[in-house]
């Protein structure tokens, strides 16, 4: 098993179950307890769990955008270039906060579009794109996750209407609610929602179930769901049942 995978199914595990012993997780996964300590170094070192006595516990807490950018980009660059497949020349987009906004920037380069954002990497990203009309929301900086949060990036946003809005999640519950990490984050990404008129989810498939404490929004809020690998049964059946087309990345239609 590549690592890649055993990092998202160590993850995934400590998500769903708490923490968890290294005995637990090599029987789990079938390798080596060694293999596991070394999965687990690689992990915090990423910022997304932390070692205890034994084992390990999930990290909750908002991580910065410098450490989770090195996680999944070849997940998050698979969903991006699915993503920006769906917009057409001439149509405004609307980009969250988080790394897989950012790596969907990259693909639109060259496009002649309105990209809207309080994300400050994809602004810096587009900044020299002159075929890219770039509005910046204004809010209370934060600088280690690089984005623009509270009332007047809100206000903002009640003055704007997009084409599309690429949400990004901390977690996807098996009803199919969007969850986030943080709470100051998330009247401004409801605001998104009310803002745009078709709603993309980018979720890679560790966002399944993901984390979060704090309610987004749920399934009928959401149009399309753009992921990386197969989704649950049992929240498949909750985005269908809402009407949303969740697309494979990879893959020509629905997943």
């Amino acid at each position: 098993m590549l690592a890649e995978r055993r990092h998202q199914l160590i993850l995934r595990a400590l998500r769903s179950g708490g923490p968890a012993a290294v005995t637990d997780l090599s029987e789990q996964l079938n390798v080596s307890p060694a293999t596991i300590r070394r999965d687990l170094v690689k992990l915090e070192e990423d910022g997304l769990l932390t070692r205890v006595h034994g084992g390990a516990r999930a990290e909750e807490g908002d991580q910065p955008f410098a450490e989770v950018a090195e996680v999944r980009v070849a997940e998050k660059d698979a969903i991006a270039a699915r993503a920006a497949a769906l917009v057409q020349d001439g149509q405004s987009v609307l980009l969250d906060i988080g790394t897989t906004a950012y790596r969907l920037a990259r693909q639109l380069h060259g496009r002649r579009l309105t990209v809207i954002t309080s994300n400050l990497v994809v602004y810096e990203e587009l900044a020299d794109d002159e075929g890219i009309e770039l509005v910046l929301l204004g809010g209370m900086v934060r600088r280690e996750y690089r984005s623009l949060v509270g009332f007047l990036t809100e206000d903002n946003l009640r003055q704007l209407h997009a084409d599309w809005l690429f949400l990004g999640t901390s977690g996807v519950r098996p009803g199919g609610q969007v969850m986030d990490t943080t709470v100051v984050e998330v009247p401004v990404k409801r605001a998104m929602i009310k803002a745009g008129d078709k709603v993309v989810l980018l979720a890679d498939s560790a966002k399944f179930p993901g984390t979060g404490m704090a309610k987004v929004c749920g399934p009928e809020d959401l149009d399309v769901v753009v992921t990386n690998g197969p989704v649950n049964t049992e929240t498949r059946a909750s985005l269908q049942e809402a009407g949303v087309d969740v697309i494979l990345a990879g893959k020509a239609g629905p997943a």
